[in-house]
């Protein structure tokens, strides 16, 4: 039984895990010292780690796993082994996950976020293995899975239908159909998009990244803000034919159009699709204007400016006009200045210090980082 402390210890959104992103990135850029990020690596991989069901990127060992990773890019032969050292974990950690998907799609019950999302679930582990292991069949089996995921249910909903709420605070009666990239579609239209840019090809690959394109061109609303989706979508939605949002909300790199375009983006970049392409494009740039910048109201990866910034840079590095670079000095202003109100305290990857200072990292560089730390955002 872990305490509190070693389970925090191996968490990639707050604990010691993610903390260790930033030293070693500074490290590597050549603004910090190996002892710094050496120091953050040790106390981060020190003690038990956990490899049970409940592990997935951003806990346990696959965290870790990303964090040694992140540090052998340097070149360092220890942590090359370390990581290399993890990897028996990881898939078998992935066998067992894909196996009980399997049990669950075979007696027609609903899919969780646990089994299938980025922090947690198999969309976390490709992400993954499509760093330490491209050529794997686990990572294959994965994209099969995933692919069986966009497919309808017996009931006409999508695959990756849930019947628990999104937030405890938000009830969906009846379940949802998530739309962001941390728990939903755009998450796993990412992992599709990319692995098929690199190569990593399984059977309808190509016809579930069309139908997931498909459900946000469904979904896609106007406002004069750009175009928008709804951060998910209900039973009752999906009978009326249109979300129950109101309008835009944050361009958050968890929830907000800003991913979702790029998700697009992605997937446009994939399969060669010029039309989508551009007016992902375009959607991309429309997140980045003062007005929609202002809803954004903390400077965190997960749902503030620092995540903005990162997946706006990593769109306009693919990007086939400026529109989307032409915006980045005022991103980075905004990203600057709410970086300097937040409070103090907070140090973790996802809404804390830690993903704020790799973000300014890659700000002060203008340039991807070293450590290809923003993978686990699955935006790269």
């Amino acid at each position: 039984m872990l305490t509190a402390q070693e389970t925090a210890r191996q968490s990639l959104a707050a604990g010691m895990a993610g903390t260790a992103l930033l030293p070693i990135e500074c490290a590597l850029a050549g603004t910090g010292d190996w002892a710094s990020a050496h120091a953050r690596i040790r106390q981060a991989t020190a003690g038990p780690v956990d490899a049970a069901a409940h592990a997935g990127l951003y806990y346990g060992v696959p965290a870790l796993a990303f964090v040694l990773h992140a540090a052998a890019s340097g070149g360092h032969p220890g942590y090359r082994s370390a990581a290399e050292a993890l990897d028996g974990h990881v898939h078998r950690l992935t066998r067992r996950r894909l196996t009980a998907a399997t049990g669950r799609m075979r007696n027609a019950k609903p899919a969780t976020f646990r089994e299938y999302d980025l922090f947690y679930g198999l969309a976390g582990l490709g992400a993954l293995l499509l760093l330490r292991a491209p050529g794997s069949d686990t990572l294959a089996d994965v994209l099969d899975y995933v692919v069986q995921l966009t497919e309808p249910r017996r009931d006409g909903l999508p695959g990756w239908w849930v019947d628990h709420n999104p937030d405890p605070i938000r009830p969906t009666p009846g379940g949802h159909a998530n739309s962001g990239m941390a728990h939903g579609a755009a998450g796993l239209l990412a992992l599709l998009a990319l692995a098929l840019r690199r190569g990593c090809v399984v059977g309808g690959q190509r016809e579930a990244i069309e139908h997931l394109c498909g459900w946000f061109d469904r979904w896609e609303q106007e406002s004069v803000d750009g175009p928008w989706w709804p951060e998910w979508v209900t039973r009752q939605e999906i009978r009326a034919g249109r979300p129950a949002q109101p309008g835009p909300g944050r361009p958050s790199w968890c929830y907000g159009a800003l991913s979702i375009a790029r998700a697009q983006q992605l997937a446009a970049l994939a399969t060669g699709d010029h039309a989508r392409r551009t007016a992902a494009e375009e959607a991309l740039a429309a997140c980045l204007t003062d007005r929609q910048l202002n809803r954004i109201t903390d400077a965190g990866l997960c749902h503030g400016m620092a995540g903005v910034y990162q997946t706006a840079y990593r769109a306009a590095l693919d990007a086939q006009g400026p529109a989307i670079s032409r915006r980045l000095p005022a991103v980075a202003a905004a990203l600057a200045q709410h970086a300097q109100a937040a409070p103090d305290g907070e140090a973790g990857l996802l809404t804390g210090a830690t993903g704020v200072g790799l973000a300014l990292e890659t700000v002060r560089r203008s340039a991807p980082p070293h450590s290809g730390w923003d993978a686990c955002l699955l935006i790269t």
